[in-house]
């Protein structure tokens, strides 16, 4: 209703707000963008568009994720540090662009996510974007920041997505830390935004939807604030801080030695160059092992395991679910060595449902189905730190197969080895079905495997040899994937262990270095 051309014009009741640029940007900036953009060549997302010299904002992109980018003007940190009043003029043409073609509501460019997002940016470079400006081009930035903060402020408590309700709050947050002609509501707009967060929020400070990419696109977001903050000592700021602290945790829990989140429900690769930035500006990483969010994390030597016990997220919070109950990811050191599939590029909508399932990920499987609990809860799990050994129990499977499956995941010799067991647990009569076990393996893998021998050796890019023994289940190998935002997919390998279900049936399997 709100969005109705009728009722827009109450969005203008704070167009002739000023604003002032007064929000740190973190994220490293890159020269060579601002040059490639001033040629017609938009690299966003990973994906590149050549305009020809047109407006990017005239092209039909068709690449989801290369056009959030673009309408969200995080490329605008690359303009920070410019100095030729040309390349300054160049950004804010493009902003002066949108403002001509979307600066009216489109129900598209103007989602809470994407609105907030350009606010912020702006914002963080709106000294850039005045300088050299005329009166009326000043007056015409100013005034679409005025209706666009003013959107989010009637919009956002409407919101049916929460995730769009808290970047709306975000966004409302970085507006009143920069609103210089009216007193600030800063203490109520930080009251404001951590009460939505502590809402989308669990006890560890993973977001409820349980996608590290999301926590991360928050974090970049969040870490902004918090520092702008602490220049104006706001006194209801200790709350929301320790919240941001235990994301920056969090999101450090779940990232591998290899250092990338692990690819589970909806993360993908994220930007590295991010990545690296928000930690950085979070507190001192404490790598242990834990159990997080519905996730098992097992840390030894230079190894670590991450494990989803299938959690399911609270309703309104499951968008980007995956069936990846009982899935790991393990890196030794620098090198992933088993992973999964990832989801599907933004571009391949057709393949969304494809990339969701379990067998796109390393995890056992009864007859290929996917295993996606019933119910909501926190699923059988049990860590034992000093063994460097965790335990989960998936119940997915108890109607249709009469039979649970329990996996072990256990690191020995200082994480040199992982050493896991899969049991079939009888909940019925016949418990039927068969149980295949899938490792996906990372980019550069090559396997080597001689016919009839109960291991195969798995050579990895920097030389290093992983053996792989397994019992109690016929082996072969199978094509996999792996998704890459800068590459597409990265085509690899997947090992495969099968068997017929039995009450007690156990596939046990060891990966381990081997010592050169």
């Amino acid at each position: 209703m709100v969005t109705l051309p009728l009722l827009r014009w109450t969005w203008r009741g704070q167009g002739d707000i000023a604003f002032a640029g007064d929000l740190p940007d973190f994220r490293p900036a890159d020269r060579e963008a601002v040059r490639e953009m001033m040629s017609g060549r938009y690299l966003l997302a990973s994906k590149l568009f050549e305009t020809g010299g047109a407006s990017p904002f005239s092209i039909d992109a068709d690449h989801p994720d290369w056009w959030n980018n673009l309408h969200a003007f995080s490329w605008l940190r690359h303009f920070r540090d410019v100095r030729d009043p040309g390349e300054r003029l160049f950004a804010r043409t493009l902003v002066l662009d949108w403002i001509g073609r979307e600066g009216q509501f489109e129900h598209d460019s103007w989602t809470l996510t994407l609105t907030s997002q350009r606010v912020l940016n702006w914002l963080r470079h709106l000294a850039l974007l005045l300088d050299g400006a005329t009166p009326d081009q000043a007056r015409t930035i100013q005034r679409s920041l005025g209706t666009q903060v003013q959107s989010l402020r009637v919009r956002g408590a409407l919101a049916a997505d929460p995730v769009e309700t808290l970047f709306a709050a975000i966004g409302l947050l970085g507006a009143e830390l920069c609103n210089v002609a009216d007193l600030p509501d800063i203490d109520n707009a930080v009251a404001r935004l951590d009460a939505v967060l502590a809402r989308q929020l669990d006890h560890d400070g993973l977001h409820l939807s349980r996608n590290p990419r999301l926590q991360l696109a928050l974090l970049t977001e969040l870490t902004s604030l918090k520092r702008a903050l602490g220049r104006h000592g706001s006194p209801v700021m200790a709350e929301l801080s320790n919240r941001i602290d235990r994301m920056h945790e969090a999101l450090d829990a779940l990232t591998l030695s290899s250092g990338e989140p692990v690819y589970f429900n909806g993360c993908g690769q994220v930007p590295h160059d991010i990545l690296v930035a928000v930690q950085a500006n979070g507190p001192t990483a404490s790598r242990h092992s834990r159990l997080l969010g519905g996730y098992g994390i097992v840390r030894a030597g230079d190894s670590v395991v991450i494990a989803d016990t299938g959690l399911r997220p609270p309703p309104g919070f499951e968008a980007e679910m995956h069936a990846s109950a009982l899935a790991f990811e393990f890196a030794h050191g620098s090198e992933l060595i088993v992973g999964s599939c990832g989801p599907a590029p933004s571009d391949m909508p057709e393949s969304r449902a494809l990339f969701r399932q379990g067998i796109a990920h390393s995890a056992p499987t009864l007859d290929a189905e996917d295993a996606v609990p019933k119910t909501r809860g926190l699923p059988p799990v049990e860590l034992d730190g000093a063994e460097h050994m965790l335990a989960m129990t998936s119940a997915a499977y108890a109607s249709g197969f009469q039979a649970e499956i329990e996996r072990r995941l256990t690191l020995l010799s200082d994480g040199t080895t992982l050493v896991g067991q899969d049991c079939i647990l009888a909940r019925g009569e016949a418990p039927s079905g068969r149980l295949a076990i899938r490792f996906h393996l990372a980019p550069g893998i090559m396997v080597r495997h001689a016919g009839g021998e109960g291991m195969a050796r798995l050579i990895l890019p920097n030389g290093t040899i992983w053996s792989f023994l397994w019992e109690g289940a016929d082996f072969h190998e199978e094509d996999s994937v792996r998704q890459s935002s800068y590459l597409g997919f990265h085509r690899t390998r997947q090992l495969v262990l099968e068997t017929e279900v039995t009450p007690g049936a156990e596939i046990a399997w060891i990966f381990t270095l081997e010592q050169q």
